[in-house]
């Protein structure tokens, strides 16, 4: 029973160090990762939803959609596609790692139009492509 515990709480420690690392490549605090409902509204800044959908993300049902369309836009804000969104979804223990550890840089906040449209004309951003133009 000790050993299954000790198992869980590592993979806890690791996800939070993920969510963390997540949190940072987009320029916010990385603590917020481990603090309740603030992380939510971190993620929203980060997909570029305003802070009052965290009040959709506690209606139970409603959640569920908003927080899937959440992650889709985390994911583009990342520059990964709607596949990526499911694995975000479905294996998140394997997903959220491999956008925080992995190569994968912040693009910009996908969910507004306004901030999206200023990386894209700063940085040469190909929205039909979803890459970046060297």
């Amino acid at each position: 029973m000790l050993l299954f515990v000790l198992f869980i709480l590592s993979i806890v420690v690791f996800m939070f160090a993920a969510f963390w690392r997540v949190f940072q490549k987009a320029d916010q605090p990385g603590w917020a990762a481990i603090i309740p409902f603030y992380n939510l509204y971190i993620m929203l800044k980060i997909a570029g939803k305003p802070g009052w959908w965290l009040v959709l993300l506690l209606i139970p049902l409603v959640n569920y959609v908003f927080l899937i369309w959440m992650y889709n836009m985390i994911a583009k804000s990342f520059g990964k596609d709607e596949g990526f969104t499911v694995g975000m979804v479905l294996l998140g223990f394997v997903f959220w790692p491999i956008l925080g550890f992995g190569d994968a840089r912040y693009l910009g906040p996908y969910g507004d139009p306004a901030a999206w449209e200023r990386y894209r004309n700063r940085e040469g951003f190909d929205f039909e492509q979803h890459r970046i133009e060297d």
